[in-house]
């Protein structure tokens, strides 16, 4: 045989060597059953194992407990989208911060100011008569009186 015969049969022989490796390979992975998600029940075929479910962060409600640093940070970041003039995203801070603290009055009342320029008038009365509330002796409590009423009217 010349060389070139040689190394043409080399190659097929690793070639059907190859192919027939990959043929095993397949039988095998259909012996075994696959794993599938749970958003797929639909397609699944016999043999076919469910994984439990994901937790969607979405579905599941936030377990929120008492953690005043957590409620600083949700003020310090609100106060930084409103600056952005943000203002959604900042009401939707501060009442996060809110949720991790009720009795953190700065949060309640940078939420009312957010949910104002929202014009959210009634989730904006709520907040300034929590901090009220919370509050009553505060430098700018007259002040906060004043927009209270004037979102009454």
């Amino acid at each position: 045989m010349s060389r070139g015969r040689t190394t043409w049969c080399c190659i097929a022989v690793a070639l059907v060597a190859g192919l027939a490796a990959a043929q095993e390979a397949k039988q095998e992975n259909q012996d075994r059953p696959t794993l599938r998600k749970p958003d797929t029940a639909d397609t699944t075929q016999p043999g076919d194992v469910q994984l439990p479910a994901e937790e969607d962060a979405g579905a599941v409600p936030k377990q929120y407990s008492f953690n005043p640093l957590q409620s600083k940070k949700e003020v310090t970041v609100g106060e930084f989208y409103l600056k952005k003039g943000d203002s959604r995203a900042a009401a939707g801070r501060f009442r996060e911060a809110t949720k991790w603290n009720d009795g953190n009055s700065d949060a309640w009342l940078r939420l009312g100011e957010a949910e104002e320029k929202n014009k959210d008038s009634k989730a904006a009365r709520d907040a300034y008569e929590k901090y009220l509330k919370l509050a009553p002796d505060a430098k700018n409590a007259s002040e906060v009186r004043k927009k209270l009423e004037k979102l009454k009217g």
